[in-house]
């Protein structure tokens, strides 16, 4: 094996370990995302019976359950795109954003358009 190629291995290897640190941290904070959705969602539940039970309000009746609903609906709407976001690759969304304007091909390809374009001039 020579330089160049000694070079190049190490590189890879170093590419590969950053790509997968990156992946960690994206999982590990799904992961703390989900902890955090479900202890706080449980939290929420029991303060808002709690209290339910101090105020005799038909106001707040009325008001508690689409409260009780709309918050974790709307949280687990969150939720579900950075779970979708944090596992592209293993749902195939990585192969959509891949060939969407988010993608650094996208990105090569319209520089490289418009440097032709500059270069018709």
């Amino acid at each position: 094996m020579n330089l160049i190629e000694g070079i190049m291995n190490d590189h890879d290897k170093i590419k590969a370990y950053k790509k997968a640190k990156k992946r960690i941290v994206e999982e590990r904070s799904f992961y703390s995302h989900v902890a955090i959705y479900i202890v706080m969602n449980i939290v929420i539940f029991i303060f808002k019976i709690k209290i339910g039970d101090y105020v005799n309000d038909e106001g707040y009746d009325n008001y508690l359950p689409w409260n009780l609903i709309t918050t974790p609906l709307l949280w687990g709407l969150g939720l579900l795109g950075h779970g979708l976001w944090t596992f592209r690759e293993k749902n195939g969304l990585g192969k959509l954003f891949n060939k969407s304007i988010f993608s650094k091909k996208w990105e090569n390809q319209k520089i490289k358009e418009f440097m032709d374009e500059q270069d018709n001039i």
